[in-house]
């Protein structure tokens, strides 16, 4: 979990590393996510958690921002993580190992339009309880569509991410779709509204998971999160 939070603006923001400390980074995460990566557990109630161990790494967004792509993308397999064939109707945590030092943690997606009132109401308490209360969550991982506008549900996210004192990192998904200009001034959009929120890591990531654009952007600073082979 992270420590204890100022103010919003306040947050650290890192060095650009040099050319080499970079590349050594995204060796390290090509190294870590060529591992094995498997699915071990499911939990749609806080009390059928598994016992805390590795370091979690959880994954947040709205129904169809392409959650279950990015982690296929960055495990290099076509379908370790599966969309739910009713987005947005059930409130299930799957963890997934990666190389026998990280554990991913796919949460249900928020946002579905058909989803009803106790369905929205049952994911926002889900996720609050095991945010707040998971030991072993090291980061979230919070995914914006690159292509539209910032919903309502989005900032209702951030804010609850805030409540709950957890470090939380913006990836921009599907950013093959928009125009150089367009991605820019979101991104740029992104990162303004990233520095608004303590809890937010100040780097933004835009990625693809169809062209594999920013995937070992990605890997590395995940990697930088789990423990040395």
């Amino acid at each position: 979990m992270s420590g204890p939070l100022s103010g919003p603006g306040d947050a650290f923001v890192p060095d650009a590393p040099s050319a080499e400390e970079q590349a050594a980074r995204i060796e390290q995460g090509r190294l870590l996510f060529a591992g094995e990566s498997r699915f071990f557990y499911a939990a749609q109630r806080i009390d059928q958690l598994p016992d805390p161990d590795l370091g979690e790494i959880a994954f947040a967004g709205r129904s169809n921002v392409g959650k279950s792509s990015l982690i296929n993308a960055l495990t290099g397999h076509r379908a370790l993580a599966r969309a739910s064939s009713e987005p947005g109707r059930t409130k299930q945590l799957n963890f997934f190992s990666v190389a026998g030092r990280l554990t991913l943690v796919d949460m249900p997606g928020y946002g579905y339009a058909k989803a009803n009132r106790q369905v929205k109401e049952d994911w926002q308490g889900l996720m609050f309880d095991f945010l707040r209360g998971r030991p072993t969550l090291r980061r979230v991982v919070l995914l914006l569509d690159s292509r539209i506008e910032l919903k309502e549900n989005d900032r209702e996210a951030m804010t609850l991410l805030n409540r709950a004192a957890v470090i939380f990192q913006i990836v921009l998904t599907k950013c093959d779709v928009p125009k150089p200009g367009a991605l820019a001034a979101k991104l740029a959009e992104t990162e303004a509204l990233a520095r608004t929120y303590a809890a937010a890591y100040p780097v933004v990531l835009c990625t693809s998971s169809g062209t594999g654009a920013g995937i070992p952007e990605l890997r590395a600073s995940l990697a930088e999160l789990a423990p040395a082979a």
